[in-house]
């Protein structure tokens, strides 16, 4: 079973058991879990159903396992002939999680 799911304005296929990093959010009190409601998309080998634009009635159920910054990107500018050079350096944050079980009633 998978699911197409919509967190941090970008959009993510999931499957349960797959580990994903997602931009960052907050972290759930201890013991409570992550639930991402804005689910796009869910199916298996013979049955897809979307939403309009979600569905109401599905979930992913998920587990929250750390926080981190990606590798550093490197920005460059360059002006040519004014002997203007910058550079600056970006590490963006995640969070990532563990998908538990993608729920539909």
């Amino acid at each position: 079973m998978f699911a197409v799911i919509k967190t941090g304005g970008k959009q993510y296929l999931v499957t349960p058991g797959q580990k994903l990093k997602i931009e960052k959010i907050a972290k759930p009190e201890e013991g409570g879990g992550l639930s991402f409601d804005q689910v796009l998309a869910i199916g298996n080998s013979d049955m897809i159903q979307a939403g309009k634009p979600t569905i109401e009635s599905a979930k992913v159920l998920a587990e929250w396992l750390g926080e981190g910054k990606s590798k550093k990107v490197i920005v460059a500018r360059y002006h040519s002939k004014t002997r203007y050079r910058k550079t600056k350096g970006h590490r963006q944050p995640f969070t990532e999680v563990l998908i538990k079980d993608i729920v539909s009633e």
